[in-house]
This record gives structure tokens, sequence and C-alpha cells, in this order.
């Protein structure tokens, strides 16, 4: 499978499949993740481009369908920021491999050219043993909170440890943080 190296200090450390690091265990992986237990890095260098071309090919796609069909192929365990796929897919289209077909404002729907079909199909078996990573990676850590959840309870935890770490709080702005938490939780609750 798919590796590659991170630099740690002044050595060279091997991360596993995706990067994740730890222990593989029956196609699932154990420990390892990156800073605060997070997945590691999903595509090593260039497999976003065969990724993309594959959902282009597949239909005409805007790259805010593209990230979301790349956060649904993972199921939810990733989501590509914008600043990841914009400029790949400005550099695909500088290859000739994809054509704006029209532009809604600012958005553009790309579609396939015929050199992106043909290089698409040249790197079949690459192109495929990137989609089974994905589907490994979403079967092991898929269908967990939605990445929406996830970035908001770390958000919460980074506010709430940037409070703390400014000093001692008062009985008044212990009881409001207190009401606000418990109100959010009784929110989440009765949602």
């Amino acid at each position: 499978m798919f590796r590659h190296r991170q630099i740690c200090g002044d050595r060279r450390q091997a991360r596993g499949d995706f990067g994740f690091g730890g222990e593989r265990l029956g196609g699932h992986y154990r420990g390892g993740g990156g800073r605060g237990g997070r997945l590691g890095r999903f595509f090593d260098h260039g497999d976003l481009r065969y990724v993309l071309l594959h959902l282009i090919a597949e239909k005409p796609r805007h790259g805010y369908e593209l990230i979301k069909a790349i956060e649904e192929q993972f199921g939810g365990a990733y989501s590509p920021s914008p600043g990841v796929i914009y400029p790949t897919l400005t550099l695909l289209e500088e290859l000739g491999y994809l054509r704006p077909e029209s532009a809604e404002g600012t958005r553009k729907l790309y579609s396939i050219t015929q050199e992106g079909t043909a290089f698409l199909s040249a790197n079949r078996p690459l192109v495929d043993a990137i989609l089974g990573r994905i589907a490994e990676v979403s079967r092991a850590y898929g269908g967990g909170p939605a990445p929406e959840i996830r970035r908001a309870v770390h958000n919460l935890r980074l506010a709430l440890s940037i409070r703390l770490g400014r000093g001692p709080l008062d009985s008044g702005q212990l009881r409001t943080i207190v009401d606000a938490l418990d109100r959010v939780a009784g929110e989440i609750e009765r949602s």
C-alpha cells in the first residue's frame, strides 16, 4: 500500500497507509494518527489529480461538488479544502485534461477532455488502487460524526483552552461559561 515519509526532528519516520501511523489490524488502523488523534495525510503527491479526473469522468462537476463527492467517498472522515481542490483543477486544466464547460459567475463546470480520458485510462491500475484505499479508509473511519461536528467540537475545545490559559475565572465568568455549555448541551439533546 501507499506510504510516505514524515520528518520527525532529525530522523525520518515511515508512516502507514495514508499517513495514519499506528498499527494496522485486519484492515483497520489503531494509534498513531496525527496531532490530537487526527487522521494523517490522505493523498500522496499527485493522487488527488487522479481522483478528480475520475469523478469528473463520471459527470461534469463544479469544484464544490468535487469536495462533497470526495467527502462522501471517505464516509465523512475527510473533506478536502478548497485551497487544495481549486489549484489542482487549474493544473489539470492547464495540462489539457479538463476544460470548463460553462461559467456561472465565478463557478466553472469542469468536464474531462480526450487527453484527460486517455491519461486516466493509461493510469487505471493506479486510480483503482487509490480508490481502493479511499474505500478502506471509509470502512475504517467513516460513519462517525459529520466533519462539521468535529470542527465545531474542536473550535469549542480551542476556545476553552485559550480562555482558561488567560488566567483564573471569577465567579461571574465561570457562571457564564457553564451556563453557555449547559444550554448548548440541552439544545443538542433535544435536536
